[in-house]
């Protein structure tokens, strides 16, 4: 992956791509999420990002909206445990505009109390979106399972602590969090790289010295857990899983390798085919790993018919056990490497997507790998150690579970 990689005297890193293509997509990568709140916090990373759109020092929300709007741009962004993402897609010719809006709002939000209330309102309406969601809601909850506070917690945070805070919390929540040396700020497309340095240098300028490092808790160690709740739903909704590797874990690519073949996107996951191909049980079963930078976290979900449950999950246990106890012959495992390096090829395809990942990249480890260098890693994988990191992940005794029936 050919890319271009600079640092601002003030620490910002600034990771330029050149690609032939109309559109510029451009963003900040913040090393700040909900799991850097402290406890009187919860839910701030999150109300934070809503706040950078309601007002800088210059600017008004309506000024904010209107300005990538007004010449057919985008201006999102979003939240997750460990990062905060404010990104812009704008035709090239409008690229200056994005960065002097970003840079903006990422450094200079007045969080005015007016705005504060507004949004109050809408968190406060997403929370109970999200509770009347059981899939999407179980996931937040085995999350409290696996990890201690404040890794465990929700993005959202609770409508207690979301009526308590005020502008001046906000302010001092970025200006701890939001540093320069913890923050990428990407750009792909057709673009000429000495003047988008200079319009880094113009508009990407914090009015704030904030903290170098996160006062990031490592999670305690981990106990398993198995817990079942009571919920007004017509299916059952199950979740099981465990600890997994981090993002800076040997073992990572092997993961990936792994849950893409247990319950990964493709309908020939193991699962998909055995509980809805084969079985007609559910209409959704997958797995998923997270990694994070010090942890990480693997599931299993599915929802189906009470009267199907103890199918499924006796169907779901034979297969991690088939992984912990069969080794994957060596056709099967290439056409499973084959498959996960397509999908990653067609996902670098999606601009944007690829390009807010470069500046994730370029946060966690000073790099983006090319997908001949993960092509080459991916195929290393062998099938004793599949298995032995199936033995380790998938262990019968290390499964925590969440049941809503």
């Amino acid at each position: 992956m050919e890319y271009q990689l600079y640092t601002l005297p003030g620490g910002l890193r600034i990771v330029l791509k050149k690609e032939p293509i109309p559109v510029c997509y451009c963003g900040m990568v913040i090393d700040t999420g909900s799991r850097d709140e402290t406890p009187d916090e919860h839910g701030m990373a999150h109300f934070v990002e809503h706040l950078l759109f309601k007002g800088t020092q210059k600017r008004r929300s309506g000024h904010i909206i209107n300005r990538l709007e007004n010449v057919g741009g985008e201006l999102n962004a979003y939240t997750s445990k460990e990062e905060t993402v404010v990104y812009a897609a704008v035709l090239s010719e409008h690229l200056e505009k994005a960065i002097d809006l970003i840079g903006d709002i990422v450094f200079h939000s007045a969080f005015p109390e007016k705005e504060l209330e507004k949004e109050r309102v809408i968190i406060l309406d997403e929370i109970q979106s999200y509770n009347d969601s059981p899939s999407e809601l179980i996931y937040d909850e085995f999350e409290e399972l696996i990890f201690d506070a404040p890794l465990g917690h929700n993005i959202l945070g609770t409508p207690e602590l979301l009526q308590s805070y005020t502008s001046a919390d906000l302010a001092r929540f970025v200006h701890r969090n939001y540093d320069p040396q913890r923050m990428v700020f990407y750009v792909v497309g057709q673009l000429d790289e000495k003047k988008v340095l200079r319009m880094a240098g113009k508009y990407l300028l914090p009015s704030y010295a904030g903290s170098q490092q996160p006062s990031r808790k490592v999670p305690e160690g981990y106990r398993v857990r198995h817990e079942e709740k009571k919920r007004d739903t017509f299916q059952v909704h199950y979740m099981l899983g465990n600890r997994a590797v981090s993002l800076q874990d040997p073992n990572r690519m092997a993961m990936y390798l792994l849950n893409n073949i247990l319950g990964g996107p493709g309908m020939n996951s193991r699962l998909n085919l055995s509980l809805r191909e084969k079985h007609g049980l559910v209409y959704t079963v997958d797995s998923v790993f997270q990694p994070l930078t010090d942890t990480g976290m693997w599931t299993v979900y599915f929802g189906t018919d009470a009267a199907n449950f103890r199918k499924c999950e006796r169907l779901v246990r034979l297969e991690l056990r088939r992984l912990r106890e069969e080794a994957i012959s060596p056709y099967v495992l290439n056409k499973y490497k084959l498959q996960l390096l397509g999908q990653m090829a067609i996902g670098m395809e999606q601009k944007e997507n690829a390009a807010t990942g470069l500046g994730k990249s370029v946060l966690r480890y000073g790099k983006a790998d090319s997908i001949e260098t993960v092509k080459e890693h991916l195929m290393a994988v062998t099938a004793d150690h599949l298995q032995a990191l199936a033995q380790v992940v998938f262990n019968e005794d290390e499964l925590s579970s969440l049941k809503y029936y």
